[in-house]
């Protein structure tokens, strides 16, 4: 292809946070594909509420702004800078064995966009376009169970009912005799638990509901009272693995009393690194095709509670942010064509 075809450029959109609290769509030029890379043309993305609202308000401290790097972000924390990673399209350009294929990719929210072919997993043809956004939630959550490894039999928590601790719950079900207890402050998250075949409980309640001596409690609440609420329902040895992203946040937890004389061990797990117990087996295109697959699964459904067309991003953003808009996973659609 000659340098002049490579560069010419086709019209796009994305969605960018200008300064924190304040987001824009801006016009973006996408580059024709090269021989190894592919035309995406979008379908719908999701917003992960929590990560992208902590983006959004600016609320990521300066020391992870190179850790908190997607791999297609376009400028820098905390802005400008284009936002998102769930994103769902059709591949318009790029090799046979994509074309025409539907994709999921790791990209900011965008109309269109170029990327190495190796960047985009197909999505199986029992997944719909809606749940697929899901698939790096349920990413993360499947890199939390290779982290907290839960064995059959065990009692297990999940405190925090957002996106990724409901993946996790729905997972953990999912293993042979293992009793699951979701835990949230906000009572009305026990239909998310119905649905995703688990028992529920508030904090105040969770020890009366799970018998509070549990093997394992995965934490997923991004706070401090959650991380104490985890740690009050482990049994002697028992270890808490800490999903949560804290940003600026300062996070504290009374480790006098049990934690001690009861031998605790709370863990962290990021996505951003294959679990140890699978790192030399499994790549992260491997466990992202993994996710992809989990998700025919249609109880995940559940976790998908709205639509707001693409043009609407910078409206919707701040009142996701500021809990205006109730949100587990907010779908974004885009306009036929791109």
């Amino acid at each position: 292809m000659s340098a002049s075809s490579r560069d010419a450029s086709r019209a796009g959109r994305a969605f960018r946070v200008r300064e924190p609290g304040v987001g824009e769509i801006v016009a973006v030029g996408v580059p024709d594909p090269g021989p190894e890379e592919v035309l995406v043309r979008t379908l719908v993305s999701g917003i992960s509420r929590g990560t992208e609202t902590l983006v959004f308000g600016g609320g990521v401290p300066e020391s992870e702004y190179a850790a908190m790097r997607g791999p297609f972000q376009v400028g820098d924390l905390p802005g400008p800078v284009t936002s998102g990673y769930l994103s769902v399209g059709v591949v318009d350009s790029g090799p046979e064995a994509l074309l025409g294929r539907r994709v999921f990719c790791l990209h900011p929210h965008q109309t269109r966009y170029v990327v190495p072919a190796s960047a985009v997993i197909p999505v199986p043809d029992d997944v719909p376009d809606h749940r697929a956004v899901l698939a790096g939630t349920v990413e993360t959550a499947v890199n939390a169970l290779w982290d907290a490894g839960p064995r059959l039999g065990d009692r297990v928590a999940v405190v925090g009912a957002g996106m990724v601790g409901l993946c996790v719950a729905r997972l953990l079900a999912a293993i042979p005799g293992v009793d699951v207890t979701l835990v949230d402050v906000d009572p009305l998250r026990h239909r998310e638990a119905d649905a995703l075949g688990v028992r529920f409980a508030v904090p105040g309640e969770a020890v009366a509901a799970t018998g509070g001596d549990l093997d394992l409690v995965l934490h997923a609440s991004a706070t401090g009272a959650g991380l104490q609420t985890a740690l009050g329902l482990l049994g002697v040895e028992g270890v808490v693995v800490d999903l949560s992203w804290y940003g600026r946040r300062e996070v504290t937890v009374a480790l006098g009393g049990a934690f001690h004389s009861r031998r605790l061990t709370i863990r962290s797990s990021q996505v951003g690194r294959v679990g140890p117990a699978r790192a030399s087996r499994r790549t992260t295109t491997d466990r992202l095709g993994l996710a992809l697959r989990l998700l025919a699964d249609p109880a995940y459904d559940v976790l998908l509670t709205g639509t707001t067309a693409f043009e609407e991003l910078p409206d919707l953003m701040p009142r996701l942010a500021s809990g205006e808009q109730p949100a587990i996973c907010h779908v974004i659609t885009y306009p036929e064509g791109g």
